[in-house]
């Protein structure tokens, strides 16, 4: 099974429109009506979903620092700082990890855009 992903209100809708077009099973934030939630919310409701979460929002990874600190299992976050990856390496990394990795190495997992 590839990897899923669940993109917060700061990932741009272009993105998630290119992964559709490849394949790539995304769901936003706004689809699911949770553009209001705090962090620690958005990120339950990514891992009751089952879908890796992508952000651009500092915040998250402090929410996900703290859970790894405590021991506290999440789905996984993608962070792609917005000033130091382009559109289409996001595109692109998102596109690969979705085919190379499964869910269950996302477990706790925190990764940075871009890859290379």
């Amino acid at each position: 099974m590839s990897l899923r992903f669940y993109m917060d209100v700061h990932i741009p809708y272009a993105i998630t429109s290119q992964l559709r077009r490849r394949g790539v099973d995304v769901l936003t934030s706004q689809e699911d009506g949770t553009r209001r939630l705090d962090d620690s919310q958005l990120l339950d409701r990514a891992s009751g979903l089952g879908r890796v979460l992508v952000t651009q929002d500092d915040d998250l990874l402090r929410e996900a620092a703290s859970r790894q600190d405590q021991a506290l299992p999440f789905v996984g976050v993608i962070y792609a700082p917005a000033l130091r990856v382009t559109l289409g390496e996001m595109i692109a990394d998102l596109e690969f990890l979705s085919l190379v990795s499964s869910q269950k190495e996302w477990v706790s997992r925190v990764e940075y855009l871009p890859l290379k």
